[in-house]
């Protein structure tokens, strides 16, 4: 999402007009839900996607011809086979797309979209606010988890959630999520699984005892690198509510510390790698430290969704599927 906007913003710096798609909401079945973004420039190029097929390739057509008259539009689009407003498609559902048209030189579009970028370098929610009337964008800014924003419009209350809403001709898009993914340990399987994340919209801390193992050429997507003792992990790691600690340390004695550290964080997610007969006797340890099963039950172990995963690269995906499970509220 980062790069999106950094996208959006390089392009008006460049001094060339862009036409933002986004769909305000979704219903049935729909190739991309609320939230989705693409950016359409003039020369037909673009970037992002709003979900592919009929509904990306119309609505790209209808971005260049507003573009060329430097328009805002709002269109719905229809994905039941026979319906005469539809494109062909079976999904069985409908999407409100809005097209927004930023001019070359608006400095207020420009300041907001910066504001946005920089908000990345930051660990707080932020959304993307506009006020859509007739069809029009009349009203554009950021706003946090209070409601803040640069408008002279009260937010409708619900409007900021963890999806995007479409809200009393509002539209909250979440751009930054709250929380960081501390990654212990920098071995084969967090140098999959990173990327894999980083490119889902978490933001991926690395963490780890050995220098040439915390080496940012390593992990490029990752947001920071750590090196210290695992036992001085919470030292240097505040774990807060939003963040979520991804165990997968190179052996059973850092797992050890590290959970002894996290399992009464208010950590969102605590997972962490191995096979059963490592997990277990690192539970008996904990246990025999004082912790309860409850406390121990909070843990994803073995981490990841149950699909099969051998590889590193198959492990990184059933754990950031996971990750999307528990960002979603599908998984506790």
């Amino acid at each position: 999402m980062r790069e999106f906007w950094r996208g959006v913003v390089r392009v008006l710096e460049e001094g060339a007009p862009v036409e933002l798609v986004s769909i305000l909401s979704a219903s049935g079945s729909t190739p991309r839900g609320a939230g989705a973004l693409m950016a359409v420039l003039a020369d037909g190029r673009s970037f992002g996607t709003i979900g592919g097929g009929n509904v990306e390739y119309t609505a790209q057509k209808t971005a260049l011809e507003l573009l060329e008259r430097g328009e805002d539009g709002l269109r719905e689009f229809r994905f039941v086979p026979g319906d005469a407003a539809s494109l062909g498609m079976v999904c069985g559902g409908d999407v409100t797309v809005q097209f927004q048209y930023l001019p070359t030189g608006d400095q207020r579009a420009l300041t907001v979209l910066r504001e946005l970028v920089t908000a990345f370098g930051g660990s707080a929610d932020t959304w993307l606010v506009r006020r859509v009337e007739n069809g029009r964008v009349t009203a554009m800014a950021c706003a946090d988890r209070c409601g803040t924003a640069r408008t002279p419009w009260p937010l409708p209350e619900g409007l900021l959630q963890s999806r995007s809403v479409f809200l009393g001709g509002w539209s909250a898009l979440p751009a930054v999520r709250a929380g960081k993914v501390y990654i212990c340990g920098g071995g084969h399987v967090s140098r999959a699984l990173v990327p894999a994340i980083a490119a889902v919209g978490f933001r991926p801390v690395v963490y780890d005892d050995r220098p040439e193992f915390a080496d940012p050429a390593l992990f490029p997507a990752a947001e920071a690198l750590l090196c210290g003792p695992f036992s001085d992990f919470s030292r240097q790691v505040p774990v807060s509510g939003d963040d979520y600690v991804v165990i997968m340390t190179r052996g059973h004695q850092a797992d050890y510390e590290v959970l002894m550290q996290v399992l009464r964080s208010p950590a969102r997610y605590l997972g962490c790698i191995g096979s059963r007969r490592k997990l277990a006797l690192c539970r008996e340890r904990l246990e025999a430290a004082g912790f309860t099963a409850e406390e121990y039950g909070r843990l994803h172990a073995p981490i990841g969704l149950d699909i099969g995963a051998e590889t590193p690269e198959e492990i990184a995906v059933s754990v950031a599927a996971e990750l999307i499970a528990v960002r979603a509220g599908k998984l506790k």
